[in-house]
């Protein structure tokens, strides 16, 4: 019988793989989506964005029951937390969305290969061989599309490797008991999100970056409400600091760091290292073609196409873009459409939202202040805090501000950043201005429900102007 050919193969499962395998299904494509593990949905279902945001609402709600006096709620003083019930709920609902995945790829006639893939060499006659290895047995297909969307791995520093105290993303979700005392090396979405879920429960938290300043992508008023918001917290913090040696102690780990060449040594049960991620690029069959790394990442154009054509990357993987799911997904969708030959369009960077689901929230789009001045802009500004919007005094959470950065001359949204309740589901207002090519009037003039979160970005863009009502 001869070899299956599909019209595209997908290597990996991520939200980049199955995304591109479900808009693949929909344009009535032949497809292959071929996963290593044994469930579908990657890092960000399995160990990453789902598990960890399912922990920040239990924080959340933690945190609601400790000023439960506050919402004039009484009788809750002997509260428990049930970790055990935690991390089941969390288990439960990363179930729900796999076994969800799959039911999509059979409603969209996507064939599942279990194994992992390997390509044999560059396209022979416009088809692709892929090798699919796994439980010692291996087999092949071929495809005349492949995407790669392998996805990443946490990265460690040099001399460490994960085990029940030096933990990884993937270990920390799995402890079975709430840490007394938690270092984390990293300050970026990461480490943030973990210090706040744990220092919620009371773990007593210290983060270590390098850079000088927490969440160090960010714009710079972020930053530095992050960190004030972090103090009144409790949870300690160290920036423009070098890790030079993680040991065992008999209780936990005792880390020596230096700042401003000054050594420092502290100890804790855990040690959470938040240092970024590697593509996973090795052993997939590269060297065989022409496909370029940098790095250890894959280059592509921007319809995701790598230099062996018939073969894109999306997701993790590919140079220059960031390694967020929701831009994994939308490469995949590209890609997809692109292999369909319909018409489609390439990503804006400065159209990618980023979202950091600590509390307080973080999310922003576009250019920082500093960044906007760089590249040659007249920037005007305006920023309105949270103190002023009567939702985020009904809900009991008023830190942070939502800060526009715009051309001065056309009022062109250059940037939107926000810190504070919702963060993460206001920017998409945002997102939205800037992708339609909005303006700063555009925003003011647009009429926004009362009361809410979001009345909080039409203020902010009359404040460019010194013009916002509240405030």
């Amino acid at each position: 019988m001869p070899e299956p050919t599909y019209d595209v193969a997908i290597v990996g499962s991520g939200p980049a793989g199955y995304t591109a395998a479900i808009r693949a299904g929909q344009y009535g494509l032949k497809t292959a989506l071929i996963e290593k593990d044994l469930v579908l949905g990657g890092t960000c279902l399995h160990v990453g964005c789902i598990p960890t945001k399912a922990l920040l609402f239990n924080a959340e709600l933690w945190d609601y029951l400790k000023a439960a006096k506050e919402f004039g709620i009484e009788g809750v003083e002997g509260r428990k937390l049930n970790w055990a019930a935690v991390q089941e709920r969390k288990a439960k609902i990363v179930a729900k969305h796999a076994k969800g995945l799959e039911f999509l790829m059979r409603k969209n006639k996507v064939e599942t290969l279990k194994g992992f893939g390997k390509l044999l060499g560059p396209g022979q006659a416009g088809t692709f061989a892929i090798e699919i290895s796994g439980s010692g047995r291996s087999s092949q297909i071929k495809s005349k599309h492949v995407i790669l969307a392998t996805g990443s791995e946490a990265r460690m520093l040099p001399g460490l490797q994960p085990d029940s105290r030096v933990l990884t993303n993937i270990e920390i979700l799995a402890l079975e008991n709430i840490p007394k005392s938690l270092i984390i090396v990293g300050a970026g979405a990461v480490g943030v999100e973990f210090a706040s879920i744990f220092s919620s429960f009371q773990t007593e938290v210290t983060i270590l970056e390098m850079l000088p300043r927490l969440v160090p992508l960010e714009d710079e008023d972020i930053s530095q409400e992050l960190a004030r918001a972090y103090r009144k917290r409790g949870i300690n913090f160290h920036s423009g600091t070098k890790v030079e040696k993680v040991e065992n102690t008999r209780a936990g780990v005792a880390v020596t760091f230096t700042v401003e060449d000054k050594p420092q040594k502290i100890e804790a049960e855990k040690i959470l290292i938040a240092v970024g991620r590697k593509p996973r690029t090795d052993n997939l069959g590269l060297e065989r073609t022409r496909i370029k790394l940098d790095r250890g990442f894959v280059v592509t154009d921007g319809w995701m196409e790598t230099a062996e054509p018939g073969v894109f990357a999306i997701g993790d993987i590919v140079l220059g873009t960031p390694q967020l799911a929701h831009v994994g997904a939308m490469e995949g969708i590209i890609a997809v459409t692109k292999i369909a030959g319909k018409p489609a369009k390439p990503i804006n960077p400065e159209h990618i939202p980023n979202a950091i689901y600590c509390h307080p929230e973080i999310a922003s789009v576009g250019l920082t202040e500093v960044r906007a001045k760089e590249a040659g802009y007249q920037v005007k500004v305006g920023k309105f805090p949270f103190t002023a919007n009567s939702r985020a005094s009904i809900v009991g959470a008023q830190e942070g501000f939502i800060k526009i950065v715009s051309d001065q001359e056309y009022g062109e949204i250059l940037g939107v950043h926000i810190i504070g309740p919702q963060a993460t589901e206001l920017i998409a207002e945002a997102v939205t201005a800037i992708e339609l090519e909005g303006t700063v009037e555009d925003l003011m003039w647009t009429i926004h429900a009362h009361p809410t979160l979001a009345e909080a970005m039409l203020d902010a863009s009359s404040s460019v102007y010194g013009m916002a009502i509240n405030a």
